[in-house]
């Protein structure tokens, strides 16, 4: 438990050997990549770089686990990092997590931040927002902490995503110590909340009405949740760490239950089943899981131009064994894998969309870098 995804990193050797004997038809196509591509590093010597945003004055921010906030101007990381950056709670999977502009960034300059706030023995997800002057952060304002408070320093979730109508939705952890929770309205650990901008509950939210339930709750029954994409239509897309096995791909609908730990595709690190099922009445299939893992560690659906080949599928960050996965996606449905960007040797915290349809590529660890792939 002490890694970002929870697999011990003795364990990944063995790990890449299970994927390597997958039965030909069932892994990921391997071979000739299916656009060619260039890489070049835009910044590099970044403490756990954990995602980018990116602004319309071409500004690149890149959050730091170790609780920094960077800049990209012009292609160079800017020595200074930005002020005015909560405190957070440093330790295993606990630091800063997501930056995201609101939706209505160029008018209010608004940032939105996640990150784990916080102590040893009683620490949180947390949700806040500031304005962003291009320099520093001001009027910072804490609108959302997952609760109950934990004692354990993984699982922590922590992606945010904003819907076409203005909403905010998070992914939550479930603690690691404490799965069964997941299962328990009561609480918001293993789930998604959906927020109002302000971090206010939506009234149409499914469990609104219903007493002794958290009414931030959107779905629940989730483990280790890191990558979530909302599409122009309103769809939500989250991608999940199983245990050892079981990472899985979902698609979101409000109110609906995954299933964790009641059911699930993988076993405890130990060895040792979870759960006998693997479906219930009741409990939501993924669209896809992973045995044995990919520590899928961020989730994003590209719709740019410069790689036509790749338009309208997902792409996955992994940490274990260290490549991307782009997901063929046809109506919906998905129709196969492709393996790209392994030639890395590194374990890839995240892949995003830039706005001119380029992607980045955010390495893990201390040391990590920024990379940007363009056509070849």
């Amino acid at each position: 438990m002490g890694t970002d995804r929870d697999i011990p990193m003795w364990k990944t050797a063995t790990l890449s050997a299970l994927a390597a004997l997958l039965p030909l038809g069932i892994g990921p196509a391997i071979g000739e990549p299916s656009a060619s591509y260039q890489i070049e590093t835009v910044a590099e010597g970044l403490a756990f770089p954990w995602n980018a945003a990116f602004l319309d004055d071409g500004i690149v921010l890149v959050t730091e686990l170790d609780g920094q906030l960077r800049a990209i101007r012009d292609g160079e990381l800017d020595p200074t990092p930005i002020t005015g950056v909560p405190e957070v709670y440093r330790a295993s999977q606990g630091g800063l997590f997501d930056v995201v502009p609101h939706p209505g960034f160029a008018n209010n300059q608004l940032l939105y931040l996640s990150y784990a706030a916080g102590d040893p023995g009683a620490n949180a997800t947390r949700v806040a927002r500031a304005k962003f002057d291009g320099k520093a952060l001001s009027d910072l304002e804490v609108i959302y902490e997952v609760t109950p408070l934990k004692d354990t320093p993984v699982h922590y979730g922590g992606r945010i995503a904003f819907a076409p109508d203005g909403q905010l939705f998070l992914t939550t952890g479930d603690g690691f110590n404490y799965r069964e929770e997941a299962q328990i309205l009561s609480n918001t650990l293993g789930s998604i909340v959906r927020l109002n901008d302000d971090g206010s509950v939506p009234t149409d939210n499914p469990f609104a009405e219903e007493e002794g339930v958290k009414p931030e709750i959107y779905s629940y029954g989730h483990r280790s949740p890191q990558g979530l994409v909302i599409t122009s239509d309103g769809t939500v897309y989250m991608n999940e760490h199983g245990p050892q096995g079981g990472d899985e791909i979902n698609l979101i609908e409000a109110g609906k239950n995954y299933g964790w730990p009641v059911i699930g595709y993988g076993i405890d690190y130990s060895g040792a089943r979870i759960s006998p099922f693997t479906e219930m009445e009741g409990m939501e299939q993924p669209l896809k899981y992973w045995v044995p893992s990919i520590a899928p560690a961020s989730l994003d659906l590209y719709t740019g131009t410069l790689f036509p080949a790749w338009t309208g599928d997902f792409f996955v960050a992994g940490l274990v064994p260290g490549d991307v996965r782009r997901i063929d996606l046809e109506d919906g449905a998905i129709v196969g894998e492709e393996i790209l960007f392994a030639e890395l040797e590194s374990r890839i915290r995240g892949v995003q969309m830039a706005p001119d349809g380029s992607l980045y590529i955010l390495t893990d660890g201390e040391g990590g870098k920024v990379l940007r792939v363009t056509p070849q």
